[in-house]
């Protein structure tokens, strides 16, 4: 397969993001709907509230639409491609859902974690419908070992990577900027190690992706004019998982995705410390408020967390084509 659907591929969600994000921020501030700011959050953060947010409705459509005409015009459509598609646009109805909520009831909290576990657990045994069909293993893949552990083991596996990256994701997306650029990284990296497989369905999402957010980061970098909301995040995560598993690197984002594990940690641990001894680890979770508090700004944060990113981006791509 030559590069030229791959490009029209990452071209076709950068234009539509590009066009139609500045269409719906306009419309956000007609109907009077931003974000609902942290009460419990930095006190700066407050002069956001207002913002327009959903913004992953804009480009989770981007890549949708790309990932059903483009695959279809060069003949490229598979099963698989089509399964993250869906995984996508699963997460993202989840987030959908938890963003309206918020938005028509005009609080900070969506629905209860309850009603979201059991959707993400929906959105992971779809996966894995799709997964099963195609007659893929039911492996892992650990230090090139692949260790077959059976149906049961694997969707349990798989339900809880879903769930967890897209919640680790979500919890990552505090600051402008900063998931819009990690993910751009953390798909980059997995595009990659797919093109050195030759699954080139899985490239071309992952540069479908990427391109749609090279057109928002325009939008989310501070000051952001809007936010992706959790519609984006958790799309964002819940797709970056299921790249991972199709791969068959799963464990590999522990360390491209670093960030958001450390995020999501940050948040464990300041639980964990805070019941058992009444004392915090951290000024703030998750970690980037932490910094914010030590008086680093936005940017610095977003920088430095997207060079260690990066970094741990191109040492797992190394260690898997190097």
């Amino acid at each position: 397969m030559n590069l030229f659907p791959i490009l029209v591929s990452t071209l076709s969600s950068f234009i539509l993001t590009a066009l139609f994000t500045p269409l719906f921020i306009n419309f956000a501030h007609k109907k009077n709907q931003g974000q609902m700011i942290r009460e419990d959050g930095p006190q700066w953060h407050q002069k956001k509230a207002g913002t327009p947010t959903m913004g992953g409705l804009v480009f989770n459509t981007a890549i949708l639409v790309t990932g059903i005409w483009v695959p279809l015009c060069f003949k490229v459509m598979t099963p698989m491609g089509v399964a993250l598609d869906i995984t996508m646009v699963l997460y993202g109805l989840i987030g959908f859902w938890d963003d309206s909520i918020k938005l028509f009831k005009r609080q900070n909290e969506g629905f209860t974690p309850g009603q979201k576990l059991f959707c993400q657990i929906v959105g992971g045994l779809i996966f894995i419908a799709f997964y099963a069909h195609e007659h893929l293993p039911f492996s892992l893949s650990l230090f090139d070992y692949n260790l077959n552990v059976g149906p049961i083991f694997f969707t349990i596996f798989v339900i809880f990577w879903l769930v967890g990256f897209s919640n680790a994701v979500n919890l990552t997306d505090g600051l402008d900027g900063l998931v819009s650029g990690q993910a751009i990284i953390a798909f980059g990296a997995f595009g990659i190690i797919a093109y050195h497989q030759r699954q080139f369905d899985v490239v071309m999402f992952c540069l479908a992706v990427i391109g749609a957010l090279l057109a928002f980061l325009g939008f989310n970098h501070k000051p952001a004019k809007i936010f992706m909301g959790d519609m984006g995040s958790l799309a964002l995560g819940g797709a970056l998982a299921a790249v991972s598993i199709v791969v068959h690197h799963e464990f590999l984002l522990l360390l491209i995705g670093i960030i958001f594990v450390c995020e999501t940690l940050s948040v464990i641990l300041q639980v964990a410390s805070f019941k058992l001894t009444g004392k915090r680890i951290f000024k703030m979770s998750p970690i980037h408020h932490h910094f914010e508090l030590c008086g680093w700004s936005e940017w610095k944060i977003d920088l430095t967390f997207w060079a260690i990113g990066l970094i741990a981006a191109i040492i797992g791509v190394y260690a898997v084509i190097g």
